[in-house]
């Protein structure tokens, strides 16, 4: 049976620029790195980034959207802009479950993957 997500691959072109962009902008804790990929925590799931396979050209994409869950989605985005991500549009809310919610803002990593922040929040709260 599955239990969870271990772990997720995104492709990137500059291991060093991905790196910094992860661990500097996104403040991604760095578990470990090796020529080809870096390997991160984010929340009990690693993260890695890695170069193409030159064997295997049909994975050589952009990958899925990574939705990173953040407490406060405005103040993260704010921070990010700050640190020089590039936002893509602002902070919305895109549904809403019960007393609560759903706010997501898009941002682009340095090699031009589409990520996201997702947020739920009181309704009371805003």
């Amino acid at each position: 049976m599955i239990t969870g997500v271990a772990q997720v691959a995104v492709v990137v072109h500059d291991l060093g620029r991905a790196v910094a962009f992860y661990r500097d902008t996104l403040g991604l804790p760095l578990l470990f790195q090796v020529p080809s990929a870096a390997f991160f925590d984010c929340g009990g799931m690693r993260l890695m980034l890695a170069l193409p396979d030159a064997g295997h050209p049909e994975l050589d994409h952009p990958p899925s959207i990574l939705y990173f869950r953040v407490d406060d989605i405005e103040a993260t985005c704010r921070a990010l802009a700050a640190r020089g991500a590039r936002l893509e549009g602002e902070a919305h809310v895109v549904g809403q479950l019960e007393g609560r919610d759903v706010w997501l803002a898009h941002f682009y990593d340095m090699e031009g993957n589409l990520q996201a922040l997702t947020s739920e929040t009181p309704r009371t709260g805003r």
